[in-house]
């Protein structure tokens, strides 16, 4: 996979995963040799995704992954900032694993780094603290793995430079994959940092993504989720469409399931809910963000789309696609969030054919246009109004469950651990439970959906003979 220049050294890539070449700069790994590393992720798929390929790329240079329990020479940590609850669990992971792995490397990135490195790279304990621009070039920041004494160090771009994609096509697990197709995003609403963390919107081509997908299927991968910060927004960098890199993954042999993650409505077009819908691969499984089922919120939020067009792109999916799952996000407490435009969005969301709803109360964020908005809700007031939408979309997942119980559909079953029963996903979603039996591990399995399990989490599972 890399071409070695010496002994210890080796050429690599900021487009560092699934073997893309960096030509320029080499890297002593000998220093690598036997040290161990923990990682540590927080926030969306996306992070995830980026967590293991960072693994991987160490994993080659010769860092193990350390095991549990193990003291390791060097600690990960990917954070998330889109809430501030969010940036309290990053510095809460941080001094915890600092604790637990006293003298070890300390390298911190992801959108907390981004947005406050001063404040990450005070934390006692941190070494070295990398932006979106440079986390793809993590290697090159460890240098002896030798802790600083003056305290950490902050590397990081501004926001008109973040501009490098770096590819990824991460092993969640032994079943499933997760491929990053898309970077950084140009809708600045006005609740959101992201645009601010990650950059602008930008992309891998069709052909070097539909080779990693090849990848994925050598490596006895069956099922790609397909993974961005706005998925829909891809070929900014290319001049291409989300909808030819859709056909283009739809045609590679091994794969057996797709997976679109989070899709704006605006660009979830009905030629793309018509492709899903006769595809083979591509799973009746979508991931929606409302975000408010009131227009005139939606409008303070700067959203792309009103309740009409949303209402549409679901009655589509069910036209078409009777029993797909339909997660969607919804944001309670915004700035300007009236009693009254509270209501409009429960009543909507009631009325909406929807499987799930992803619910999250609002937190102020610096730096984000919402803070100019009148009319702050009171905390008490965002956490009732959370449990009302939680409680709908528990009604209506167990009514898309219970709806299902007696039908035969094929299964993906995934390794479970000593003593526990094995679950699975049908292809909408649906979360399967069987006994253990190792031999199901990474395989479809056609199996007869019986009554909940224990805990309501899912259904139970009849293999059929």
């Amino acid at each position: 996979m890399y071409k070695f220049a010496k002994k210890w050294c080796f050429l690599l890539s900021f487009h560092y995963f699934c073997g893309h070449k960096y030509e320029n700069s080499m890297i002593d790994t000998a220093i690598f040799q036997d040290k161990t590393a923990v990682f540590y992720t927080l926030g969306c798929k996306l992070n995830f995704a980026e967590t293991s390929s960072i693994g991987q790329l160490l994993r080659q240079a010769g860092v193990r992954t350390a095991r549990r329990g193990e003291q390791a020479d060097l600690c990960v940590i990917n954070t998330c900032s889109v809430t501030e609850v969010a940036d309290k669990k990053c510095r809460q992971a941080i001094h915890r694993l600092v604790a637990q792995h006293p003298g070890a490397f300390v390298v911190v990135t992801g959108c907390y780094a981004q947005l406050k490195p001063e404040t990450v790279a005070a934390i006692p304990g941190v070494d070295v603290v990398l932006g979106a621009e440079q986390k793809g070039d993590l290697l090159h920041y460890l240098g002896n793995l030798q802790k600083r004494t003056a305290g950490g160090e902050a590397f990081t771009s501004k926001l008109k430079d973040i501009r490098s994609f770096a590819p990824s096509c991460s092993r969640g697990d032994r079943t499933r994959f997760f491929l990053k197709v898309q970077d950084g995003c140009d809708y600045y609403c006005t609740y959101c940092t992201i645009p601010l963390a990650r950059g602008r919107s930008r992309n891998g081509s069709v052909a070097s993504l539909v080779e990693q997908a090849r990848w994925a299927a050598a490596e006895g991968g069956k099922e790609i989720v397909i993974t961005g910060v706005n998925i829909g927004d891809f070929g900014k960098s290319t001049g291409e469409q989300f909808i030819d890199l859709c056909r283009a993954l739809d045609e590679v042999e091994g794969i057996e399931r797709y997976r679109i993650s989070s899709i704006e409505p605006n660009l979830l077009s009905d030629d793309l809910i018509r492709f899903v819908a006769q595809s083979r691969r591509f799973m009746p499984h979508f991931h929606i963000p409302l975000q408010s089922g009131c227009n005139e919120v939606l409008r303070l939020m700067h959203r792309r789309y009103d309740t009409n067009l949303f209402a549409h792109r679901i009655s589509e999916i069910r036209r078409l696609m009777p029993d797909a799952f339909i997660g969607v996000d919804v944001i309670v407490g915004t700035r300007g969030e009236t009693d009254d435009y509270f209501e409009q969005t429960y009543r909507f969301l009631q009325q909406m054919e929807v499987t799930q709803l992803h619910v999250f109360s609002y937190s102020e964020r610096p730096g984000t246009q919402a803070l100019k908005i009148d009319y702050v809700v009171p905390p008490q007031l965002k956490h009732e109004r959370s449990q009302r939408l939680l409680q709908l979309s528990e009604e209506k997942t167990h009514a898309f469950y219970a709806r299902h119980i007696g039908a035969t559909l094929p299964v993906l079953l995934e390794r479970s651990k000593p003593g526990q029963p094995m679950h699975g996903f049908t292809p909408n979603y649906i979360r399967v439970e069987v006994p253990r039996n190792d031999a199901l591990d990474n395989q479809v399995v056609s199996l007869r959906l019986g009554p909940f399990n224990t805990d309501s989490t899912a259904l139970l599972g009849e293999e059929c003979f």
